[in-house]
């Protein structure tokens, strides 16, 4: 059986302490000749060595990982985030292990016990809001914590999140502005907070805009039932000049049911929706979106966690930033009595 390769056997392929060959791997090599570096590059090649990950963990007391936890990996922003993440912590020579908890507290828990057996440096969760407890004995614990997409308000914890009444503010003071009055909403429970602050936002621009409220036309429950909700709005004496949509899972239940009744957006309803999709330029008409920056979330939120994981106290930094949306324009919102106008 070959033996392992060790520290020292790279060293003196080298020509140089151990020492230096370990300032090399661990990326201290500021001071160090550019012959010294080429040489230990050559004999960690050629000796094929490979260090070991346990101890330079329990020596730097770091396991240069990273636990993530998505509510519901089917949303296009949590893969986007999700991405901006693995990309950072790439290039700061972390690992991130990627989890979906499906928006199931239990199942979110579970996922946490098992970072957290890994030994992971840290966390950035997209909360289900239902593990306080769980949340709070991260902190107890010192683990550095990261909120993404949604708001703990009894912890003190940096998130990072879109501003989510303003960007449904601007939603529908822009569907007014291109002629629509009646406005129909389509929203899951509000259970976490980017859905109840969507709601928040709705309510306040109609009040701010002067728009008639029909509560008959908001519906805020399972999607499963959405299509059943929009066949007794659609059946109505008076219907929505528009429909806006909270996500994109809100849109595609929409769009399932438009798709049945009318073969499509009909060219007298206008169409919104928070959240970018990816087909959003091919649909057509094409859908008008308010895009969250997902890939600028993403990163803020690395880079918050690795700012605690090098010392920073989660107490003595910003814990709150609100990213604005991005309004997307195209001709699903402009649509009015069949005529598509710039």
């Amino acid at each position: 059986m070959r033996r392992k390769v060790t520290l020292q056997d790279v060293a003196d392929h080298a020509a140089v302490s151990k020492s230096t060959v370990s300032q090399y791997l661990n990326g201290r090599f500021t001071y160090m000749g550019e012959e010294t570096k080429h040489r230990i590059e050559k004999a960690v090649k050629e000796l094929k060595y490979q260090p070991n990950v346990i101890a330079r963990s329990l020596k730097q007391k770091k396991t240069t990982t990273i636990g993530v936890i998505m509510a519901n990996i089917l949303h296009r922003f949590s893969t986007q985030t999700s991405r901006a993440i693995e990309d950072f912590f790439h290039s700061q020579g972390y690992h991130v292990i990627l989890c979906n908890a499906d928006d199931d507290p239990q199942k979110e828990q579970q996922y946490i016990e098992m970072l957290k057996a890994k030994q992971v440096d840290g966390f950035i969760i997209f909360p289900t809001a239902s593990n306080e407890e769980m949340y709070k004995s991260l902190l107890d614990e010192n683990y550095p914590l990261v909120f993404l997409d949604r708001k703990v308000k009894a912890l003190p914890v940096p998130t990072i999140c879109l501003d989510n009444q303003d960007a449904m503010e601007r939603s529908i003071q822009h569907l007014k502005e291109e002629g629509s009055e009646r406005i129909a909403y389509v929203s899951s429970d509000l259970t976490i907070s980017p859905r109840s602050e969507r709601y928040e936002g709705l309510l306040a621009a109609l009040k701010r805009l002067k728009m008639p409220v029909n509560n008959q036309w908001i519906y805020t429950d399972s999607l499963e039932d959405v299509e059943m909700f929009l066949e007794k709005v659609f059946d109505g004496e008076e219907i929505p000049e528009a429909i806006m949509a909270s996500n994109d899972r809100s849109l595609m239940r929409i769009l399932s049911f438009l798709k049945k009744k009318y073969n499509g957006i009909p060219p007298t309803l206008s169409l919104m929706t928070i959240d970018e999709v990816e087909f959003a330029e091919l649909y057509s008409p094409r859908i008008t979106t308010m895009e969250q920056p997902a890939f600028a979330m993403g990163k803020k939120a690395a880079e918050v966690l690795l700012e605690q994981i090098n010392g920073n106290k989660a107490e003595d930094m910003k814990l709150l930033y609100e990213f604005e949306g991005n309004l997307n324009i195209r001709e699903s919102s402009k649509i009015r009595g069949g005529i598509y106008h710039d």
